[in-house]
């Protein structure tokens, strides 16, 4: 988990990427262990930071497919409880202990990638030691799917019966969902970039319909403005179009060159070497 805060004069944002495997210490997992966070501990500390500056919003980056149960609960339980507004985005395989920490987000703020998929299942853990030992192991197992699918169903609104069978799927191992399986499912509110591209298609829908305008031989002012891409239509502007300029190219005949315009066609005019010559032939034909 690696976490960036930025602070400006009004608004206070903090932007916190959580990734690799949750609950495993830092010095295990990345190359620079001081700027990443991985376990409850460490995150904690950043946390002071956010409730230090009085963050506005949070915005948690979720790349990991899961980890220790405990570190997620403690780590969804520190985020939910923030006065501020928490938006949780899941990128990739988002499995296991991250989904937990995704449902930390405020109503209606909890994102998924396009290209993610989303896994729910039944917690899982290695044991050693006599029937007891695995006894306790087993209620232990049991009671964290329950805590589990009921904080799922707390975050859907849906019944918790649900979620304990999509988690007991294929043998306990659950099954990856797509982002629409997962907002039909009520572990996530929308698709991440849905806004922005519907604005890029009607952006590029516009130039579309601009190129395919008919020319049509009619006065500028009937002319249909220039449409500019960057600003919405109640700002465009009226300029000279394209459709105007080659309106204009068919209006203008071709230049024509008139005889007083063309010396070469009125005569050679006399020059002083001219007349001289002139004179010599006279005075040589008096001889």
């Amino acid at each position: 988990m690696k976490t960036k805060i930025e602070i400006t004069n009004d608004v206070s944002v903090c932007t916190i990427d959580i990734e690799g495997v949750i609950g495993v210490p830092e010095e295990s997992q990345f190359s620079k262990s001081s700027q990443s966070i991985a376990t409850y501990e460490k995150f904690s500390e950043k946390l002071a930071q956010i409730r230090a500056i009085e963050a506005k919003e949070v915005i948690v980056n979720i790349r990991s497919t899961g980890g220790d149960v405990n570190d997620a609960l403690l780590i969804y339980e520190s985020l939910a409880s923030l006065d501020a507004k928490i938006t949780t985005r899941c990128y990739g395989y988002t499995a296991s202990a991250a989904t937990i920490i995704a449902q930390a987000a405020s109503e209606g703020c909890r994102e998924i990638a396009p290209s993610a998929l989303y896994l729910i299942h039944m917690s899982s853990s290695s044991v050693e030691g006599n029937s007891t030992d695995l006894a306790e192991r087993i209620a232990l197992l049991e009671k964290s799917d329950e805590q589990i699918a009921t904080l799922y169903a707390l975050r859907s609104g849906l019944p918790k019966e649900g979620f304990v069978a999509l988690m007991s799927e294929n043998g306990g191992r659950g099954r990856w969902l797509s982002p629409e399986e997962a907002i039909e499912a009520g572990l996530a509110d929308a698709v991440t970039g849905t806004d922005e591209r519907s604005e890029k298609r009607g952006i590029i829908e516009k130039i579309k319909g601009w190129l395919n305008l008919p020319i049509e031989d009619k006065a500028e002012p009937s002319l249909p403005r220039d449409i500019n891409v960057l600003h919405d239509a109640a700002s465009f502007q009226s300029s000279i179009s394209a459709i105007a300029f080659r309106n204009g190219q068919r209006s203008v005949s071709s230049t024509k060159t008139t005889l007083k315009e063309d010396p070469s066609l009125e005569g050679v005019s006399a020059t002083q070497n001219a007349l001289a010559y002139a004179e010599d032939v006279l005075k040589f034909k008096g001889r």
